[in-house]
């Protein structure tokens, strides 16, 4: 239980919203969603759409996005007693996996995709469990494609989208890399044709990888507070995207990074004299307020739900007050807020 001092710190970070603005599916076209734009020098605040961006961002930008792509991770299985129950795939860990279910499951007993593939649980820890596949677990990429559905937010209730909608329009159009469980969703908003006008403005962009994991929903914890971590998420930089970003940041380019997931990658990766430097392995990086950006100048992100790590990591970019003043100008304006909500562009 979060004691008196960190449920204050999460309530500096919460706002009230009408429900009706939680984006049960994206802009159609994707990058007709709109777009609030604050420059932290001038202050001065814009309200237009993504197919616009480039008129906004500072010149000579690098934009980085994180061609991670959503693997189909929510399975409903069947136990040996009959009943039938969801499992989310979390990771894989040697010859077996680790999954959070709705049910609870017994220890040693089977699940069933069908009669030929099924799982036997071999231990617990609370409502993760631990299972060994009957099939070979290189062959897991194949399972999931076949029996897996798209793992939406907690928060999008009865959204409209049919299963094989949701695969396409909950994953970026440059998806590239299997192993998120949520999409990195700044980057929804951009289709090709954003893409040739960025180009066409003189825009640099370039791709790393992070794999974002459930606990980018998971509630803050009172040990998240005291540690100043967050869970742990696996990424990289190729070597050669991290030359040219180091030589661009040398050379006074501004570096937009899209979507949080970029930002604690190119922040974790990054020195104490603001050079990429550590271009793979895991991120439990907490970016709060009073830390002190080292490589990334602007951010395209969405609108974060209240008392989130995400929400806190925005208001390092801008502080506690303005960011709570932009979502309530965004909220009266009738933003679309969450995963296929409008967004945001801080530089």
């Amino acid at each position: 239980m979060i004691h008196k001092f960190s449920s204050a710190i999460l309530q500096g970070y919460n706002f009230s919203f009408p429900r009706k603005l939680i984006a049960t599916k994206p802009a159609s076209p994707r990058d007709k969603a709109r777009l609030m734009i604050f420059n932290r020098e001038s202050k001065a605040i814009f309200n237009s759409y993504f197919i616009n961006l480039p008129d906004f961002l500072p010149p000579r930008s690098v934009i980085v996005f994180n061609e991670t792509k959503v693997i189909p991770a929510k399975l409903m299985l069947q136990k040996e007693t009959g009943g039938r129950f969801n499992m989310l795939y979390l990771k894989t860990l040697g010859p077996n996996i680790e999954v959070l279910a709705n049910r609870k499951l017994k220890l040693n007993s089977r699940v069933f995709l069908d009669s030929r593939n099924f799982f036997t649980v071999i231990s617990q820890d609370k409502n993760h469990y631990f299972l060994t596949p009957s099939f070979r677990i290189k062959n897991l990429s194949k399972i999931l494609r076949k029996y897996g559905q798209t793992p939406i937010p907690p928060y999008i209730k009865n959204s409209p989208l049919a299963e094989i909608d949701l695969k396409n329009k909950y994953q970026t159009i440059f998806a590239k890399k299997e192993g998120s469980v949520a999409a990195p969703t700044a980057s929804l908003h951009f289709t090709r044709r954003l893409f040739k006008k960025l180009k066409q403005s003189g825009v640099l962009i370039e791709f790393i990888t992070l794999h974002v994991g459930l606990g980018t929903f998971a509630p803050l914890t009172k040990k998240n507070l005291e540690e100043e971590k967050l869970h742990e998420e696996y990424f990289e930089i190729s070597p050669k995207t991290a030359r040219f970003l180091n030589r661009a940041k040398k050379e006074g380019r501004p570096i937009i990074a899209v979507g949080t997931t970029v930002l604690r990658t190119l922040e974790t990766a990054a020195n104490n004299k603001g050079e990429l430097e550590k271009l793979s392995g895991t991120t439990d990086l907490f970016i709060r307020s009073g830390y002190k950006f080292k490589f990334v100048d602007g951010l395209i992100t969405n609108f974060h739900v209240p008392k989130s790590s995400l929400i806190m990591l925005v208001a390092a970019f801008v502080g506690r007050e303005k960011i709570l003043e932009l979502y309530k100008k965004a909220i009266n304006k009738n933003f679309r807020l969450f995963s296929f909500g409008d967004g945001m562009l801080i530089y």
